[in-house]
């Protein structure tokens, strides 16, 4: 083994660097972090309803927009909304981890399971309540 001191004093990348790389704004990265827990919750429900006999519902262009839309609405909205994302995981998690002991135990989560599903689907619906009416957003201008 060399033992040479490496130096990158003066040293080019070797490509191009990707435009708009490097660290993320804030706003961006929490955006980021809300849509995948809202993603990871909707997998989540999608579990529990099987367990519960329930078939996986395609997720409407609505709900699967909504992070985006938060994050474009900005301020206490899109803080209600993290807020109630961070609770519906609150609900979530131990949930599911009692579903799969009770599964591994050989009991039927099924009742369980439909309980928490009925759970999520009310909450998420609350949530959702936040985003305002389709139209409300004043009228449209074009130049």
């Amino acid at each position: 083994m060399d033992a040479t001191p490496f130096s990158t004093q003066g040293a080019r990348p070797l490509g191009p660097t990707l435009p708009g790389a490097g660290r993320p704004q804030f706003g961006q990265g929490s955006a980021s972090a809300m849509s995948m827990k809202w993603s990871a919750l909707h997998d989540a429900a999608d579990a529990v309803g099987a367990m519960a006999g329930i078939a996986p519902q395609p997720m409407k262009a609505d709900v699967r927009n909504f992070p985006a839309l938060m994050r474009d609405l900005g301020g206490w909205r899109r803080e209600l909304a993290e807020q109630g994302i961070e609770d519906l995981s609150a609900i979530m998690e131990p949930g599911v981890s009692a579903l799969l002991a009770a599964h591994a135990r050989g009991a039927n989560p099924a009742a369980a399971a439909m309980a928490l599903w009925s759970e999520f689907q009310i909450a998420r619906d609350a949530v959702l309540a936040l985003a305002p009416p389709k139209g409300a957003g004043g009228p449209i201008r074009r130049a």
